[in-house]
C-alpha cells in the first residue's frame, strides 16, 4: 500500500500554541528581510550617478525596461484571471478552492513584483557603479553592485517567507493545498518573465553582435550601434527580473512540496520545520551581503565567493541548532505522525539535519564544478578559446562538446544529493521524500546570496556598457569595470548551475507531492479502488509509463526549441533594422548622426510578447493532455521524464552558452590575436550561438518542469475522479485530453507559420554591403 494512504493513518495534524508561534516569527523575519531590502536600496540610491551624458544613457535604458515589464504584465493579467477561474472548477473542498485561488494571484503578483522591483533598481544602479569606478575606486563600485543584487535577494526570500508563513498562520493543517495555488502562481509567473525576458535580451544581443562586432568591426557598447540601448535593456528584464522571479518561485514552490511532504511525515512539525530553514537562510543572507567587502589586491570573484561561503556555514549551522532544538529526540514523539512513520527508529533531528546541511553542500559543489566548466582561469574554456584559431566551427563544437560533459557531471553530482537525502529517510519512503524536500530547503537558505550574485552580473555589464557609451570613463575606472564585468559574468554562470539544482529537487519533492494528491483521490474514490490502483502507479514498466516517459522528454525539447527560434526570428528583425540604420542615417559611422535606439527596443518588446503564449501553452496544456488522455501512471512517467531530460538540457545549454561566452572574453583579453582577428570572430559566432542557449531556453527550464509538475499535481484528483468510482466519465476525459492537444497544436502550427526573420528588407536585404 502506497506510504501516502499509511500516512493518512496518523493522527490528525493540527497547528496551536508553540507551532503557530513559530510560524508567525518566520512572518516576522520575512517583514525583516523586507526592511533590509529597503535598507540597502536606500544605501545604492544614495550613491552619485556620474555626469549628464551617463545619466541620459541611463535613463534611456530605464524607459526601454519599464515599458518592457508594463506591457508583459498588460498582457499576462488576463491569462492569470482565467487561470484563476479555471482553479475554482478542481475538485476539492471549497474553502481550499477559493483560498488557492486567491493565492495563485498572490504567488503571480509577488512573483512579478520581485521581477519589477530587480529590474527597477538594478537600472538605477549601473550609472551608479560606473560612477563609483570613475570617481572613488574599485571597493566602492563593487559594493554598489553588490548590496543592488543584496536588495533583491532580500526581497526575494522576504516576499517569499511572507507568503508561505501567511498561508500556514490562515489555513494550518490545510495549508499545503491552498500553496499549491501560490506556488503554481509564482512558477507561472516566473516561466513568461524568464521566456519573454530571454527573448528580449538575446534578441537585441544577437542582433547587435552580428552586425555591430562581425559586419562593421565596431566594440560592444558603442553607441552607434542601434541595438546597444536595447542589448542593456535585455541584460535588466531577462537577467535581473527573470531571474529573480525564478528563485522566488523556486523558493515558492519549494515550501509547497516540503509541507505537503512534511504534514505527511513529520506531523505537525513537518509544516513548521520546512519554514525554520528558509527563515534562518534570510538571516544568514544578511551576514553574507555585509561580509562582501573586498580586500586590497584581492579578485572580486573571491570576495563574491567568501560571502557565499560565509552564509552557506552559518545556515548549516543555525538548521542543524533548529533541528535539535524543536524537533523530538525519537519519531514517536512527532505529534500527528503517522503510524508508520512513530514505529520507526532512529532521531528525527538527525533526519532534518543531515538533510539541510546535504542541500547546502550540494550547493556549494555546484557553484565549484560549474565555475570550472565555465570559468575563464580554467582548462575547459580555455581549450575552447584555443579552438577559435581554427575557427567557427571548431569553437562551436568544443563549446557544445563542454556542455554535454558537464551535464552529465552536474547531473550525476544532483543525482548523487537526492538519493543521499532519499537514504537519510532510513527505508520509510514518506520520510525519505520529506529528506528530498529538507534538502531543497537547505539549498534555499543560500539564494538571497546567490540572487546577489546574479544581479552582480548585468548591474556591471550595464556599467561598462554605459561608461562605454558616453565615452566619460576611462584609465583606472575603464579597467575596474572591465574586471567587474568579466566577475559578473561568472557569477551568471555559477547562479544558473544553483537554480538548476534547485528547480531539479523542487520538482523531485513535486513529484512525491504528486503522488501525494493521487493516493488521497484514490482514497476519496474508495478503498477497494485505492488499493488496486496503487499497485499499477508502482508499475514503472508498462507500456503507457513508458510512453508518457517518452512524451515528458520529448515536451523539453520541443520547448527548448521554440524558446531558441523565438529568439533566432526576433534576432533577425533586429538585424535587418540595424542594417537599415546604418545604411539610410547618415553619418552614423562617424559619429555625426544618431541611432534610433526606441526602434530596436520596439523591436525586441513586441517579438518577445508575441512569443510568449506558445511555451506557455505547451508548459499547461501537455500535461493536462497525458493526465486525462492516458492516466494518473502515464502522467507520473510524463513528470520523470521531464525532470531527468530538463535537468540535461538546462545544464548542457547553459555550460555550452556560458563557455562560448567566455572563450570570446578570453580573446578579447589579447589571447589568440585580441580583438578584430579572425579569432575574435570565430568567438563571436560561438557566443552568439549560445547566447539564447544560456540566456533564454536553459533557464526557462527551470520554471518549465515546476510548472509541469504543479499543475499534474492540481489535476490529479480530477482526473482519478474521471477515472475510476461512481463519477468516472470517460468521453468528458478523452474531450479534455483532446482539447489540450488541439491548443498545443495550434499554438506550435501559429509559431511556425511566423517569418524566419522580421523585417522590411527580408527580399530586398539579403546581402546588404558593408558600411564604413
Amino acid at each position: 500500500m502506497s506510504a501516502f494512504l499509511l500516512a493518512a493513518e496518523g493522527e490528525p495534524v493540527s497547528l496551536t500554541g508553540g507551532n503557530l508561534t513559530y510560524v508567525a516569527v518566520v512572518a516576522c523575519i520575512g517583514v525583516v528581510a523586507l526592511i533590509m531590502a529597503a535598507v540597502f536600496r536606500r544605501e545604492v540610491l544614495a550613491a552619485k550617478e556620474g555626469t549628464s551624458n551617463m545619466q541620459e544613457i541611463a535613463k534611456g535604458v530605464q524607459e526601454g525596461a519599464s515599458a518592457y515589464l508594463n506591457r508583459q504584465f498588460r498582457t499576462l493579467a488576463g491569462f492569470a484571471v482565467l487561470v484563476f477561474l479555471v482553479l475554482f472548477l478542481l475538485p476539492g473542498d471549497a474553502n481550499i478552492r477559493i483560498g488557492r485561488s486567491i493565492f495563485f494571484l498572490v504567488g503571480a503578483v509577488f512573483s512579478a513584483l520581485i521581477g519589477y522591483m530587480g529590474m527597477w533598481l538594478a537600472v538605477r544602479a549601473n550609472v551608479r557603479v560606473a560612477a563609483a569606478a570613475r570617481d572613488e575606486g574599485r571597493e566602492p563600485a563593487m559594493k554598489v553592485a553588490f548590496r543592488t543584487g543584496g536588495t533583491v535577494g532580500m526581497a526575494t526570500v522576504g516576499l517569499g517567507l511572507f507568503g508561505a508563513a501567511l498561508v500556514v498562520l490562515i489555513y494550518r493543517s490545510d495549508a499545503p493545498s491552498v500553496l499549491e495555488g501560490f506556488g503554481f502562481g509564482a512558477a507561472l509567473l516566473a516561466m513568461f518573465m524568464r521566456v519573454g525576458g530571454g527573448i528580449f535580451t538575446k534578441a537585441a544581443d544577437v542582433g547587435a553582435d552580428l552586425v555591430g562586432k562581425v559586419e562593421q568591426n565596431i566594440p560592444e557598447d558603442d553607441p552607434r550601434n542601434a541595438a546597444t540601448i536595447a542589448d542593456n535593456v535585455g541584460d535588466n528584464v531577462g537577467d535581473c527580473a527573470g531571474m529573480a522571479a525564478d528563485l522566488f518561485e523556486s523558493y515558492a514552490v519549494m515550501l509547497v512540496a516540503a509541507l505537503i511532504l512534511g504534514k505527511a511525515a513529520f506531523g505537525s512539525q513537518g509544516l513548521v520545520y520546512p519554514l525554520i530553514v528558509p527563515a534562518l537562510g534570510a538571516i544568514t543572507a544578511v551576514a553574507g551581503v555585509y561580509f562582501t567587502r573586498p580586500r586590497t589586491g584581492e579578485n572580486g570573484l573571491k570576495t563574491i565567493n567568501r560571502s557565499f561561503y560565509i552564509s552557506a556555514v552559518l545556515s548549516a549551522v543555525l538548521c542543524a541548532v533548529a533541528a535539535f532544538l524543536y524537533l523530538p529526540s525519537s519519531f514517536a514523539g512527532l505529534a500527528g505522525a503517522p503510524a508508520d512513520v512513530a514505529r520507526l527508529g532512529g532521531d528525527p533531528r538527525l533526519v532534518a539535519a543531515g538533510a539541510v546541511i546535504l542541500g547546502i553542500v550540494l550547493a556549494a559543489v555546484i557553484l565549484t564544478l560549474t565555475g570550472y566548466f565555465t570559468g575563464t582561469e580554467h582548462r575547459p574554456v580555455k581549450d575552447v578559446g584555443k579552438t577559435s584559431l581554427t575557427g567557427a566551427a571548431t569553437v562551436i563544437l568544443s563549446g557544445f562538446a563542454l556542455g554535454l560533459e558537464s551535464a552529465v557531471y552536474t547531473a550525476l553530482v544532483i543525482g548523487a544529493a537526492v538519493y543521499a537525502a532519499f537514504l537519510i529517510g532510513g527505508g520509510s519512503v514518506i520520510v525519505s521524500l520529506f529528506a528530498i524536500a529538507l534538502a531543497g530547503c537547505g539549498l534555499l537558505t543560500t539564494v538571497g546570496v546567490i540572487v546577489a550574485m546574479d544581479t552582480f552580473g548585468p548591474v556591471s555589464d550595464n556599467a561598462q556598457g554605459i561608461a562605454e557609451m558616453s565615452g566619460d570613463v576611462d584609465g583606472d575606472g575603464a579597467r575596474i569595470l572591465t574586471e567587474l564585468d568579466a566577475v559578473g559574468n561568472t557569477t551568471k554562470a555559477i547562479t544558473k548551475g544553483i537554480a538548476i539544482a534547485t528547480a531539479v529537487l523542487a520538482a523531485t519533492a513535486l513529484f512525491g507531492s504528486f503522488n501525494d494528491a493521487v493516493s488521497g483521490a484514490l482514497t476519496s474514490a474508495g478503498a477497494q479502488v485505492s488499493a488496486t490502483t496503487t499497485a499499477f502507479l508502482r508499475t514503472v514498466d508498462a507500456p503507457n509509463v513508458l510512453v508518457g516517459v517518452i512524451i515528458g522528454a520529448a515536451v523539453v525539447f520541443l520547448f527548448s526549441g521554440l524558446a531558441v527560434s523565438a529568439v533566432g526570428r526576433a534576432a533577425g528583425a533586429v538585424v535587418y533594422e540595424v542594417r537599415r540604420q546604418f545604411r539610410e542615417i547618415p553619418g552614423i559611422m562617424e559619429g555625426t548622426g544618431k541611432p534610433e535606439y526606441g526602434r530596436v527596443v520596439d523591436i525586441c518588446t513586441r517579438d518577445s510578447l508575441n512569443e510568449l503564449a506558445t511555451p506557455g501553452l505547451l508548459a499547461a496544456m501537455a500535461p493536462i493532455a497525458v493526465g486525462f488522455g492516458l492516466g494518473v501512471g502515464p502522467l507520473a512517467g510524463y513528470l520523470a521524464g521531464a525532470i531527468a531530460a530538463g535537468t540535461l538540457m538546462a545544464i548542457l545549454l547553459a555550460n555550452s552558452g556560458g563557455s562560448w561566452d567566455n572563450a570570446k572574453k578570453l580573446v578579447e583579453d589579447g589571447n589568440h590575436g585580441g580583438k578584430g582577428s579572425q579569432a575574435h570572430e570565430a568567438t563571436v559566432i560561438g557566443d552568439t550561438v549560445g547566447d539564447p542557449f544560456k540566456d533564454t531556453a536553459g533557464p526557462a527550464i527551470n520554471p518549465l518542469i515546476k510548472v509541469m509538475n504543479l499543475v499534474a499535481v492540481l489535476i490529479a484528483p480530477a482526473i482519478v475522479q474521471l477515472s475510476v468510482g461512481d463519477n468516472a466519465n470517460t468521453p468528458l476525459r478523452v474531450g479534455i485530453a483532446v482539447a489540450a492537444v488541439l491548443v498545443v497544436v495550434a499554438a506550435v502550427t501559429i509559431s511556425k507559420r511566423r517569418p524566419i526573420a522580421i523585417g522590411a528588407e527580408q527580399e530586398e536585404d539579403k546581402h546588404p554591403a558593408k558600411v564604413g
